[in-house]
C-alpha cells in the first residue's frame, strides 16, 4: 500500500540514502528493489524482550543519523522510535496520540475512508511535507522481482508440475480471519474447473500456518495441485507470482503482491471494502457481492452465514481470470 507513496520519496529526493525499517519477516518485500540503499530489519519479542529489543532498534536507528524520517504506519510506537533515535524530522499521520512526537504532523482527511489506501499515504506526503502527488499515479510500475529468487522459484515449480498448462496462483487463506476467507470448497470447485476447462495447474500460497487450510483445498479436489504454503518468504512468493500466469484469492498479501508484479489478479472481497483494498493495476479485478449489513469489516461473521463470500460461485471467478487474460498463453 505504501509502495507508491516510497517511489515519490525516491524520486523527490533523488541524491538522498533511502532506507526502510520493517519486521524481518516481511524484508524479502524488498528484494529486488534496488532504488531502496538499505532495509534495516527488526524483530520485538513479547514480554520483558521487548525492551530490549526496542533498544536495539532505537540505536541502529541513532547511529545513522538520519535527518527525516517518514512514518507510515500509524502506531504510537513507530514514532516514538524515531523520536528517541534523534531523527530531526519526523513526518506523519497525527493519530493514536503521537502528534508531539512529530515534527511535521497532517491530520487524515474527511475522505480518507472512501479513498483507496495507496492515496492515503500520498496524500501524507502531500500534508507534512508539501510533496506533490504526480501526475501519473506511481502504482502503475510493476514490482521489482530478485533475480535470483526467480531462478530458484523457476526450479521449485520445474520439481512439482505435472502439467504444461497456464499455472494460476490461489491464496484461500487470509491473516484478517474467516469474513476474508472464501470457503475451501469453492477453491477446490475452481481448482478442478480451471483444470477441466482450459488445462490449468494451481499452487496454493500461504504461510506454515496456512498450510493445513491449503492441503486440505488440494485433497478436496480431483486435480492434483501444488501446495506452496510455508515453503517460501516473502521474496520467494513474489518471485512465484512472477512466474504464474493469473492470480485469485482472498484480499491478502499475496493478492496485492500478484496485482503489483502485472500478473492477472482476482481478488475475492467478503468483509472488507475494495474500494480501499482492492487490488490495483491495469490487470486485476474484483469479485464483490455485497449484501445489507457489508461491508463490516469484522474478522468473523456476527451472523454465521458468510453469505457474502458464499454468492461468489467458482465459475464466476474462472470467467473472471479469462476475462483479465489469466490463459494468455494456453
Amino acid at each position: 500500500m505504501s509502495l507508491p507513496a516510497l517511489r515519490i520519496l525516491r524520486s523527490t529526493f533523488k541524491a538522498a540514502n533511502l532506507s526502510v525499517v520493517v519486521r524481518q519477516d516481511l524484508a524479502g518485500f524488498f528484494d529486488g528493489l534496488n532504488w531502496i540503499d538499505e532495509v534495516i530489519t527488526y524483530s520485538v519479542r513479547p514480554g520483558i524482550w521487548s525492551l530490549i529489543d526496542q533498544q536495539r532498534i532505537i540505536a541502529a536507528l541513532r547511529v545513522r543519523r538520519f535527518d527525516l524520517a517518514v512514518i507510515f504506519p500509524n502506531s504510537f510506537r513507530s514514532a516514538l522510535w524515531m523520536k528517541l533515535a534523534g531523527v530531526r524530522y519526523r513526518a506523519g499521520y497525527a493519530t493514536d496520540g503521537r502528534g508531539l512526537l512529530l515534527t511535521h504532523r497532517a491530520i487524515p482527511r474527511p475522505t480518507s475512508r472512501e479513498i483507496h489506501q495507496r492515496f492515503y499515504w500520498i496524500q501524507l506526503l502531500h500534508d507534512a511535507l508539501g510533496i506533490p502527488a504526480p501526475r501519473t499515479d506511481p502504482s502503475g510500475e510493476k514490482l521489482e522481482v530478485s533475480p535470483s529468487s526467480i531462478r530458484r522459484m523457476r526450479q521449485f515449480l520445474e520439481e512439482r508440475r505435472r502439467a504444461t498448462g497456464p499455472l494460476i496462483a490461489l491464496a484461500p487463506t487470509a491473516a484478517y480471519g474467516p469474513a476474508k476467507e472464501w470457503p475451501a470448497h469453492y477453491y477446490a470447485e475452481l481448482i478442478d474447473l480451471l483444470a477441466s476447462s482450459v488445462g490449468a495447474e494451481c499452487v496454493l500460497l500461504g504461510t506454515a500456518a496456512d498450510r493445513s487450510r491449503c492441503e486440505q483445498v488440494a485433497v478436496m479436489s480431483r486435480s492434483e495441485a501444488i501446495v506452496a504454503a510455508g515453503e517460501t518468504g516473502v521474496a520467494e512468493l513474489k518471485a512465484l507470482l512472477y512466474l504464474c500466469d493469473g492470480f485469485a484469492g482472498n484480499d491478502s498479501g499475496a493478492m496485492h503482491l500478484a496485482a503489483a508484479i502485472g500478473i492477472p489478479s482476482i481478488g475475492i472481497f467478503g468483509s472488507t471494502n475494495p474500494r480501499r483494498t482492492g487490488p490495483f493495476g491495469e490487470r486485476t479485478s474484483v469479485i464483490h457481492h455485497p449484501i445489507s449489513c457489508s461491508p463490516c469489516l469484522r474478522r468473523t461473521c456476527r451472523f454465521n452465514h458468510y453469505q457474502c463470500l458464499r454468492g461468489v460461485e467458482p465459475s464466476e471467478v474462472a470467467r473472471a481470470l479469462i476475462e483479465i487474460g489469466g490463459f494468455a498463453t494456453s
